[in-house]
């Protein structure tokens, strides 16, 4: 039996290990060990505390996500206010900036030295530790007073719960952005859609709604970001002279640095970095929307003071909107898989942020009102991260019809209603909603799950139409002969389906789960429950608190599972495609780690390779798949036309290989 003695030293021990490990994952995007040894050590802390409740301490990693959800919010007011920043809107406005600010010291603006950051667009936050402890995480609120969530602050794991570094202050404000990365916004928002849930409009919303949640688990299962901008209130540390030795020194106390950062003197390169981040900012992993410039030395901006509620030694440069004017032509009402009834925008093409739009998501008759739409309007379209089309405004068209929420569904003709407390039209149909099924039967045969090559939305339709396919078991008991009758067919196209279900029958575990339709299990979670659970045996009997334990598996998410595999009617659905021929490998048989601790990014066209199974074979072997160049990139396989990626990755001089090298190093494999 363990001691209360040898207990204290291993917890001390594990606390040291993963905070540091958290720290190379997410601040120095550098792991050291793989994920497998951070969870084991997780759970052997968390076993540690259970059993020894004092063992349990403020910054333990344990407590990035605990206690019950808030009644509501306590104000804060800030000690130091949170200032606002003006604005410059032109290359103009910006020199014009320093040269003002060189004017008012009284030194040639040549000997000006600054230095700008991007700025992020997410929510200002206040953190305030006290002996290097995390106590206080709060919103800048109106500047004067904010919000206290620490609750949530806790859960970002690129917010230190201690400081670490050498000399620890006994006292410090630290400033900075708290975000959203865009993957970790398109995986919440694929998550949305497949619950019938909000859709964030942008990252920011996202973060912004993370932020006011009162159960801190939700905001854990966001996966925000902070980098620090600034630091107040030091007592017991020497923040330095200027503001580019504070984000050395913020640093080395544990906190991400922007890498775009640059400080310089004058403004000969001025106009060359502002194009640079400018170019940049489509590749970033997270939406900035502007160039924060300040002057570099504290002396320099004590003197030059402030005016209202902004600084007179900092200024945001502006980018410039990613938007195009064109006509609402119409809006259709499309119903998904959960019943869902989604308003899309018809428009007159339009080509933004590099590619034409055709159709924008609405979301829901809310957005519809708040953009205050109607058919003939002439609106303004923008991609959101230069990802998503959204409507961001509008010109009143001089004929224009409203746009009325259907009373019934457009597929079926059920009712339609909407829960008080949700934003979402239903249709009420259920089971009997063709355009529901034929969405889960269309879900099944997906490309990411169980990819039936040939077996589209279309032909789909077709086979439920003439009775031959309702469920997703007869999709496997389809008769042939019928398929081939059937109009734009024929034997040949029937044999080659056959042969597609045949094929697809031999799948993965994670693909399986995938295939389900689980509301908010996709591509990423299905792997992790394959990858931590093993078998589907394991997966149907494991309760609450063990799927919970699970990496990124939140409460929501955990419940979902649990629920799906309670259900009689779904575990005979899923006995039933097993019966008739679906079976895949054995996890622990076929675990290959080969490339574990490797990151490979792939840019480009391949065209003797897909990319969705390359991606899928590397991450089976236990590479991660990113979508941005670093320093920590293992391998770049650049294809045709590979492009920023590419340049990058030859100035880093990380490996880069082509298709021909990755088919000769897994010869046979893929």
């Amino acid at each position: 039996m363990t001691t209360a003695m040898e207990a204290a030293k291993r917890a001390l021990e594990l606390r040291t290990n993963l905070q540091k490990w958290a720290h190379e994952y997410y601040v120095d995007d550098d792991p050291s060990v793989p994920d497998s040894i951070y969870d084991e050590s997780f759970q052997e802390l968390l076993s540690l505390e259970r059993d020894f409740p004092d063992l349990q301490t403020p910054d333990s990693p344990t407590q990035r996500v605990g206690g019950a959800p808030l009644e509501g919010f306590t104000q804060v007011t800030h000690e130091v206010p949170m200032l606002s920043l003006d604005n410059a809107f032109s290359d103009e406005d910006l020199r014009d900036f320093l040269t003002r600010c060189a004017t008012s010291l009284g030194i040639p603006v040549k000997k000006l030295k600054w230095t700008a950051e991007p700025k992020l667009d997410g929510i200002a936050t206040s953190l305030l530790y006290e002996d290097g402890i995390l106590v206080r995480g709060a919103t800048r609120g109106d500047g004067a007073v904010g919000e206290d969530i620490t609750h949530n602050v806790r859960t970002i794991k690129s917010v230190p719960l201690r400081l670490s570094g050498e000399k620890i202050p006994k006292r410090l404000e630290v400033r900075g952005e708290a975000f959203m990365p865009i993957p970790m916004f398109e995986r919440v928002n694929e998550l949305a859609k497949e619950n019938s849930t909000k859709v964030f409009v942008n990252p920011r919303n996202a973060a912004a709604g993370s932020m006011r949640q009162l159960d801190p688990m939700i905001c854990a299962e966001r996966g925000l970001a902070f980098i620090a901008y600034g630091a107040y209130q030091p007592e017991g540390i020497d923040l330095g002279d200027t503001h580019s030795e504070t984000l050395d020194v913020l640093e080395s106390l544990g906190f991400k640095k922007n890498p775009d950062t640059v400080t310089f003197v004058g403004l000969d390169d001025l106009q060359e970095q502002y194009d640079a981040i400018l170019e940049k900012r489509n590749s970033l992993p997270m939406e900035i929307d502007g160039w924060v410039v300040k002057v570099d030395a504290y002396a320099q901006q004590e003197e030059l003071g402030f005016i209202a509620r902004a600084p007179r030694w900092a200024v945001a440069r502006k980018f410039p909107a990613q938007e195009k004017p064109t006509t609402l032509l119409d809006i259709v009402f499309q119903v998904g898989r959960t019943g869902a009834v989604t308003p899309v925008a018809k428009l007159e093409t339009v080509f933004v942020g590099g590619v034409n739009v055709s159709s924008v998501t609405l979301h829901n008759m809310d957005e519809i009102e708040r953009l205050d739409i109607a058919i003939g309007d002439t609106v303004f379209v923008q991609r959101a991260g230069d990802v998503i089309p959204k409507i961001t405004g509008r010109i009143k068209g001089e004929k224009r019809t409203p746009v009325v929420a259907p009373e019934t569904c457009p597929a079926c003709g059920s009712h339609t209603y909407r829960e008080p407390d949700e934003a979402v039209l239903r249709c009420t149909g259920g089971a009997s909603c063709d355009a529901q099924i034929i969405e889960s039967l269309s879900h099944y045969v997906g490309r990411k799950q169980m990819n039936i090559d040939g077996l589209g939305e279309k032909l789909l339709a077709t086979l439920y139409t003439e009775g031959l396919v309702k469920t997703l078991p007869d999709i496997y008991r389809l008769d042939f002969d019928k398929v081939a009758s059937l109009e734009g067919q024929g034997q040949r196209s029937a044999e080659k389906l056959q042969k597609a279900i045949e094929v697809s029958k031999e799948t993965t575990l994670a693909r399986f789960i995938a295939s389900l339709g689980i509301r908010t299990i996709g591509e990423q979670s299905s792997k992790v429950l394959a990858k931590h659970m093993k078998s589907l045996e394991v997966i149907r009997g494991a309760s609450l608190t063990e799927i919970m334990a699970l990496p990124d598996f939140g409460p929501i998410t955990s419940a979902y599972v649990k629920n799906a595999f309670g259900s009689e009617h779904f575990n005979e659905m899923v006995d039933e495609l097993i019966a008739l021929g679906v079976y895949w490998p054995d996890e622990e048989e076929s675990l290959d780690n080969s490339l574990e601790g490797q990151t490979w990014v792939l840019t480009g066209k391949y065209p003797t390779l897909n990319r969705s199974a390359l991606k899928a074979f590397l991450e089976n072997k236990g590479a991660k798949v990113s979508g941005s160049v670093s320093k920590n990139t293992t391998v770049v396989v650049a294809g045709k036309d590979a492009g920023s990626k590419l340049t990058k990755a030859q100035e880093l001089g990380i490996k880069v290989i082509g298709e021909d090298d990755v088919k000769a190093q897994f010869e046979g494999e893929i």
